[in-house]
C-alpha cells in the first residue's frame, strides 16, 4: 500500500499498483490513471527488452556516431576511413569533396538491405588526400533530383564566407584534446535536517556568441578566458550553454539545428569547446548543454529534411512533420534509426565533450500532438488523453535512462510548461526520468504582475502560493528570467522596472526615485524566487546585475546589427554605476545556498503575512526571511514570529549600502528572542524593517 499522503483523494489507492506506487503515494490524484502510468512503464521495459540482443541501451542504439558518418577503421585489414549514411529511399549516394576534386563519380556508396549506404577509403590511396579538415559532402540522387548534402552525422560543418554554402569537414585532429580535470561534484552544504545537505544547482545560462562586449560573434576561447570566471565568482556552480550544435541562421538562438553532431563553427572548433568545458571543470563549474531534439531546421541543403528524397525519413510525413509555430521539421520518434540518431547524439555530447547534462528544449512541444499551443493544461486528463504523443514520451524516457546509465551524476532538465505528471520522477514509476523541470510559470507570473498591477497592490499570499505551486516530489529550476524574457519584443526585469532611466540615472551620484524603486524590487523579486521557487536556480548572463535593454540578433529588420547581441560587462564593472551593487546582491543571495545550503532544503513555512502592512515572513531551512513590500512605510520594533527559541542575526539585508540600499539598519545587530507568543509561535523577535527591503535572519547557535 502507498504511504499516507497529505494530498486528499476520494478513493484509496488500489492494493497493487506495480512500479508506479511511489508516484501515486506522492500524488494520489493520479490513482485513476495508474493503469496508464503502468502502461508507460511496460512500454519502456518492452523497448529495452527489444534492444537487449544488440547490447541494450548502451549498445548500437546509442553508438550510431561511431558507425555512421566519417570514422577511421579497417576493411580487410587495411586502415582507412569508412563513410556510412542511412538513406533508404535514395537511388544513389557518392562522397564528394576537395579530396577527390568534388567528383560525383569517384567514390560511390553501396546500399545494404536496411537502406544504409557505405564506402571505404583506404589510407594507401587516400591517406594524403582525405586529411583532417578536408571538406566533404554527400551527393544524393533521390526523387528525381541530385543534391550535394551535408552528411547527417558530420562532426564539423563550416560555411563559406562568400557563398554562405555549408559543407562538412572530416574532423580527425592528429593530436586529440586531452582532458585534465574531472567533472566537479556539488559541494555539501549544512543541512537543517530536512535536506540532503548538498548545495543546489545554481545555473548560469549563457550564449557564447553574444557573451562579449564588442558588436560581433564571440568565441569559445573568449568565453573561456573572460566569462567562466564571472559565473564562478558570481556564486554559480553550473554553466548552461545555448546554441552549441550547428545552425545555419544565427538569429534562431541555436534552436534551428542543422548538424546535430557538429559544434557551431561560428564560435570555434570542437577542441576549443572541449577546452572550455575542461577549464570550467577545473573551476568547479559543471557544464550543461541546451539540447534541441524537439525539432530540426527545414533547410534541405544544410539539414536532414528530405535527405533521401522523402519527407518522412527522419521526420513525420505530411502536416504532422511540420511545426506550425516554429517553421521546422518534427522527428518521428517511433523509427529505429531516428532513435539511434538522437540517442547517439545524447551519448556523443556526454562521451566526447564531457558535458555534465542537458536542458532538453521544447519538451512540451514533443509530448503533445498539438504541441501544447493554446492549451491551458487545467486537469490531469490533459496528461493522459489521445493528444499525448506516446512515441515522443518513450523517447524522452529512453534518453533520460541513457543519460543516467552513462553518467549517474549527470543532470537532465525539462523545458516543459504543461506540468506533465511524473516529468521529474524515475522512469520505473511511470515518470519521464528528468532530474528537474523548469518552473516556467514563475517568470510569466512576474511579467504579468509587473504589467498589470502596481507594486502597492501586489497580493502577497498569491505570490507566496505561486512560488510554491509545483508538483510535490519533483525538483524544479526556479528563475525570474531566462533568455526568453529578454528577447526583442519584451523587456528584462530591470528594464521593466526602470525603463529609460537605465540610460540616464544609474550613476551612484544621481538621485532617482524610479531607480531606487526598481533596484529595491529587483532585489526582492530575485530573492523571493531564489528562496521559494524551486530546488535549483537559473539566470541568463547579465540579468543578475540588471543588464539593460533586450536581446536581438542580426537580422534584416535591424539592419543586421550586433548591437543587441552582446553583453555590456563594463557596466557591471564600473564602480560608479549601480549595476555593480545589483551584482553584489546576487552574489550575496547565492551564498545562502553555500551556507547553509537552502535550495535542497524542503522545509518551507509561511510564518506571518500582513496584507495591510505588506509584510511577508517565511522560513526556508534554518533561515527566516522578513520582507516589507510597502512602498512608503518602514516599521520600527516590528514583531515577527520565529520558529526556533533562539536569538537571530541578519546575514543578508537588501537595504545595505553595498547592495544599493539606504543603509537604514545597523550593520551588526542581534535580535533577542522574546518569549512572547505571536502568530502561533511561542517566541518572537522585534526588528526594524524599512520599506521595500528584505532581511534574511539566521539563528544564533
Amino acid at each position: 500500500m502507498p504511504k499516507p499522503s497529505k494530498f486528499p483523494h476520494p478513493d484509496p489507492a488500489p492494493p497493487e499498483i506495480g512500479r508506479v506506487r511511489n508516484l501515486l503515494a506522492i500524488d494520489p490524484w493520479l490513482t485513476p490513471f495508474a493503469d496508464r502510468l503502468e502502461s508507460r512503464n511496460l512500454e519502456f521495459q518492452a523497448a529495452l527488452k527489444e534492444m537487449e540482443p544488440g547490447g541494450g541501451l548502451l549498445g548500437p542504439i546509442s553508438q550510431g556516431h561511431l558507425y555512421f558518418g566519417l570514422n577511421r577503421g579497417e576493411n580487410e585489414g587495411q586502415p582507412g576511413v569508412w563513410y556510412r549514411e542511412w538513406a533508404p529511399a535514395a537511388q544513389s549516394l557518392a562522397l564528394v569533396g576537395d579530396f577527390n576534386g568534388w567528383s560525383r563519380d569517384a567514390n560511390p556508396l553501396t546500399r545494404d538491405e536496411w537502406g544504409t549506404w557505405s564506402t571505404f577509403l583506404p589510407d594507401r590511396e587516400y591517406g594524403s588526400r582525405l586529411v583532417h579538415g578536408s571538406r566533404v559532402k554527400a551527393h544524393v540522387v533521390a526523387g528525381g533530383t541530385a543534391l550535394d548534402r551535408v552528411p547527417a552525422y558530420i562532426r564539423r560543418a563550416v560555411q563559406d564566407p562568400e557563398t554562405h554554402d555549408f559543407s562538412g569537414q572530416f574532423w580527425s585532429p592528429p593530436q586529440p584534446y586531452v582532458f585534465r580535470n574531472p567533472s566537479p561534484v556539488l559541494p555539501a552544504g549544512r543541512s537543517s535536517g530536512q535536506s540532503s545537505g548538498r548545495s543546489g544547482l545554481r545555473i548560469y545560462e549563457a550564449h557564447v556568441g553574444m557573451a562579449q562586449e564588442e558588436a560581433r560573434v564571440g568565441t569559445f576561447r573568449e568565453f573561456t578566458d573572460h566569462v567562466l570566471s564571472r559565473a564562478r565568482d558570481g556564486g554559480y556552480n553550473a554553466v548552461q550553454l545555448m546554441a552549441v550544435a550547428e545552425h545555419p541562421y544565427y538569429g534562431s538562438f541555436g534552436y534551428h539545428v542543422s548538424s546535430f553532431f557538429a559544434v557551431s563553427s561560428r564560435f570555434g572548433t570542437p577542441e576549443e569547446l572541449k577546452e572550455l568545458i575542461d577549464t570550467a571543470h577545473g573551476m568547479g563549474l559543471r557544464v550543461f548543454m541546451d539540447l534541441v531534439h524537439s525539432h530540426a531546421v527545414k533547410n534541405v541543403l544544410e539539414g536532414l529534411s528530405h535527405f533521401d528524397g522523402t519527407d518522412h525519413q527522419y521526420f513525420h510525413a505530411g502536416g504532422r512533420g511540420e511545426h506550425p509555430a516554429w517553421d521546422s521539421r518534427l522527428f518521428d520518434y517511433s523509427r529505429y534509426e531516428v532513435r539511434r540518431f538522437l540517442l547517439s547524439n545524447v551519448r556523443y555530447w556526454l562521451d566526447e565533450f564531457r558535458f555534465d547534462g542537458f536542458r532538453f528544449d521544447g519538451v512540451t512541444s514533443m509530448l503533445y500532438r498539438d504541441h501544447g499551443l493554446g492549451v491551458t493544461f487545467s486537469g490531469y486528463d490533459d496528461y493522459f488523453n489521445e493528444n499525448v504523443d506516446d512515441e515522443a514520451l518513450l523517447y524522452l524516457q529512453l534518453a533520460n535512462q541513457l543519460v543516467h546509465d552513462l553518467r549517474p551524476d549527470a543532470v537532465s532538465i525539462a523545458e516543459d510548461v504543461s506540468g506533465m505528471a511524473g516529468m521529474a520522477r524515475p522512469v520505473e514509476e511511470g515518470g519521464l526520468g528528468f532530474d528537474y523541470r523548469l518552473a516556467m510559470g514563475v517568470p510569466d507570473y512576474w511579467i504579468k504582475t509587473l504589467k498589470e498591477r502596481r507594486d502597492e497592490d501586489w497580493p502577497l499570499g498569491e505570490i507566496f502560493g505561486m512560488l510554491l505551486n509545483r508538483r510535490a516530489g519533483e525538483k524544479h529550476v526556479a528563475y525570474v528570467e531566462s533568455h526568453d524574457q529578454a528577447l526583442v519584443g519584451d523587456k528584462t526585469l530591470a528594464f521593466q522596472l526602470m525603463d529609460a532611466e537605465m540610460y540616464s540615472a544609474m550613476s551612484r551620484h544621481t538621485q532617482s526615485l524610479g531607480v531606487d524603486r526598481g533596484i529595491a524590487l529587483h532585489k526582492l523579486i530575485r530573492l523571493l524566487t531564489f528562496s521559494l521557487g524551486g530546488e535549483a536556480y537559473l539566470t541568463f548572463m547579465g540579468n543578475e546585475w540588471g543588464h539593460p535593454e533586450w536581446i536581438d540578433f542580426p537580422r534584416e529588420g535591424n539592419g543586421w546589427s550586433y548591437s543587441h547581441a552582446r553583453r555590456q560587462w563594463s557596466l557591471a564593472d564600473a564602480e560608479d554605476l549601480r549595476f555593480r551593487e545589483m551584482g553584489a546582491w546576487d552574489r550575496a543571495m547565492l551564498a545562502l545556498d553555500q551556507d547553509p545550503g537552502i535550495l535542497e532544503d524542503s522545509l518551507i513555512e509561511l510564518l506571518w503575512r500582513d496584507d495591510a502592512r505588506k509584510v511577508l515572513v517565511y522560513r526556508r531551512g534554518p533561515l527566516v526571511f522578513a520582507c516589507n513590500f510597502h512602498a512608503k512605510e518602514s516599521y520600527s520594533d516590528l514583531r515577527i514570529p520565529v520558529p526556533d527559541p533562539v536569538d537571530y542575526r541578519p546575514v543578508l539585508d537588501s537595504d545595505a549600502t553595498q547592495f544599493g540600499g539606504q543603509g537604514r539598519t545597523a550593520a551588526e545587530v542581534t535580535y533577542w528572542r522574546q518569549d512572547v507568543a505571536f502568530e502561533g509561535r511561542k517566541q518572537s523577535i522585534q526588528l526594524y524593517l524599512p520599506s521595500r527591503t528584505v532581511q534574511v535572519l539566521r539563528p544564533v547557535t
